[in-house]
Parts: C-alpha cells; sequence; structure tokens
C-alpha cells in the first residue's frame, strides 16, 4: 500500500509544539507539520521568545515547517533567515489567514486581491532568503476568480510548493470547498500542489484521493484535532476498531502536562484544554453536554475529573 504523505495543519491556539510533540508520541501516519504563523516585525532584533513554538530542542519528533505572516519584504527577510539559522530550510508564507483583523491589514489572505504586491513581495524575498519557500493560500479573499491572477504570480518563482484551502476568505470555514476551483490549481500551478480542507473523515479522504490522485499532500486540521486516529484510517484505509479511550486518553492527559510546564498558571491550562473539546466531543452523541460540562470547571480538579467521567463513559473511538 503506497502511504499518502499528511500534513499537520497550522491552526493557531491548537498545533503548538505541545500539540505536535505530545500527538507524535500517541499517534501515527503524519510526516510533518506546518507551525502557526510567526508574524514578522520591524527591525533586525529577534528575541527568543518570538519563536518559542519553534526552538529546535523542543521540535526534534515531527519535522516543522515554520509559517510567516508578512507583507513586508525586508522583515520576511530577516524573520526567514533567522529561522534558517536556527536549521528551518522550508518556510511557509501564509497567503491564507481569513480572520478580518488580519486580512484588513493587508495580510495572509487580505494580500490575494493584490497579486502585483505578491509579485514584488516574492521577487524580492527570494533574491534576500537562503531557503526554500512555500505557500499556503485561498483561492483569493472575496472571489475564487482572483486565483487567476495568483497563478502566473506563483509561477514565476521556484516556489517547493503550493498548499491551497479551496475557500475564499469570507468564507471562513463556512460552506462547501471549491473542488473544481482546486482541480484548476492542480492543473495551472506548475508547483506541486497539497490540498487543504474539510478532511474530517476516513469517507471525505477517499473521494479526494480519487479525484485529486496527482495531489502532492494532504493537510489536516480540524478533523486530526477531532480524531487523532484520523492518519492512521487514512494511512491503512481502515477506521481501525477497537482502539478505545484509553490510549486517547494517554494523549490528552500528555497535553495537559504539556501546557502546565509551558504555561505560567493553571488557568492558561485549563482555557487551552477547554478549546479543545470544541473538537474533541465533536462525534459524541452528546457532545453538546460534555462540552458544557467541561466549560464550567473552574478549576483543573474540576476539569479533570469531568474529563474522567467522559472517559469512563462510552468508547468514542471502539
Amino acid at each position: 500500500m503506497t502511504m499518502k504523505h499528511l500534513i499537520l495543519a497550522p491552526l493557531r491556539g491548537f498545533t503548538d509544539v505541545v500539540f505536535r510533540s505530545a500527538f507524535k508520541r500517541h499517534f501515527e501516519g503524519v510526516d510533518e507539520a506546518v507551525a502557526p504563523f510567526v508574524t514578522s516585525i520591524k527591525g533586525r532584533s529577534i528575541k527568543p521568545s518570538h519563536l518559542r513554538d519553534l526552538a529546535p530542542a523542543d521540535n526534534r519528533v515531527l519535522p516543522v515547517v515554520p509559517q510567516i505572516l508578512s507583507n513586508n519584504p525586508d522583515e520576511f527577510i530577516c524573520l526567514a533567515n533567522a529561522l534558517f539559522d536556527l536549521g528551518y530550510r522550508e518556510i511557509n508564507w501564509n497567503l491564507g489567514c481569513p480572520f478580518p483583523m488580519v486580512a484588513k491589514k493587508m495580510r495572509g489572505s487580505g494580500l490575494l486581491p493584490h497579486p502585483d504586491v505578491i509579485d514584488r513581495m516574492l521577487d524580492k524575498t527570494l533574491r534576500g532568503f537562503s531557503g526554500n519557500l512555500s505557500i499556503k493560500t485561498r483561492l483569493g479573499r472575496f472571489s475564487g476568480d482572483e486565483m487567476d491572477h495568483l497563478i502566473p504570480v506563483f509561477n514565476r518563482y521556484p516556489l517547493s510548493r503550493v498548499i491551497v484551502h479551496p475557500r475564499t476568505g469570507v468564507q471562513m470555514y463556512a460552506g462547501k470547498v471549491d473542488l473544481k476551483a482546486f482541480d484548476v490549481c492542480l492543473t495551472r500551478i506548475s508547483h506541486p500542489v497539497v490540498y487543504n480542507g474539510d478532511i474530517n473523515d476516513l469517507d471525505m479522504f477517499h473521494v479526494l484521493e480519487s479525484r485529486f490522485p496527482s495531489s502532492s499532500g494532504w493537510m489536516l486540521g480540524r478533523g486530526l484535532i477531532a480524531n487523532p486516529f484520523l492518519p492512521e484510517m487514512i494511512q491503512s484505509g481502515t477506521r481501525l476498531i477497537g482502539h478505545g479511550n484509553a490510549r486517547f486518553a494517554k494523549f490528552h492527559d500528555d497535553l495537559v502536562v504539556g501546557y502546565c510546564r509551558r504555561f505560567s498558571g493553571p488557568g492558561h491550562v485549563l482555557d487551552r484544554m477547554k478549546g479543545f473539546w470544541r473538537y474533541f466531543a465533536a462525534d459524541f452523541p452528546d457532545g453538546r453536554r460534555i462540552v458544557k460540562r467541561i466549560r464550567k470547571a473552574d478549576s483543573l480538579d474540576r476539569y479533570r475529573q469531568a474529563v474522567t467521567a467522559v472517559f469512563n463513559g462510552k468508547d468514542r473511538w471502539g
């Protein structure tokens, strides 16, 4: 059986180094991760705290590609070269972030209506950066037609790959992905193209793989967080019956320990773990009740009690 090239998506507030490391210790199937974006900053002095999530010593268990959010070539070059000096040979440029507070500043998907700006940025950046550059993009900010003007720009430069989420920025994560538009991207983009978007279960992956056999990889985000067994299911082609809650519980507890070490107080740990349950509980029949109970926990002890009650109940992954 041919192994699929699976990539962990950059979800800010979720797929940080603690999650990436814990996931790799407990699950298989993912080949690499693109880290949540680091924003470029003015000046040439970059503090270690700005790159904390990308400290090489903490990122040894899973290959990682740093991602930069920027609309300034000089700032981008400075940050990219700092990451290159840390040992990272590929940098990903975020042209997909859909959040209005980012897009309105002409960053992320906010740059997509401006192919001339992207062209100038790529021209200067690739002359000043020693490593490989990839792009993660959407079809456009307001309309998928924006991609018609972006593809010729992408094709002019030696990009290592283009990761395409076939939605527009204003769609955020709502509505259907535009598979016809992704097909056009596969045909017209002259670089390796990776598919990203709504791979939430094995059936959806099979549909996409059958339709896009030339895709060079598959990026998993929310679907993987909701079901961390998903990459193993994709690689084996089966639903992997009988794992039970025990394996997931060990992964969960590893996350809690990791965040306790990383954050300064239990309140931050509690907030982070509550956020994960929006995804963890998605496919439980009583998922809303579970999330409501967990959100009521006002201490880590009460949180652990609530989670233990979930794990002792119906087997989610069995």
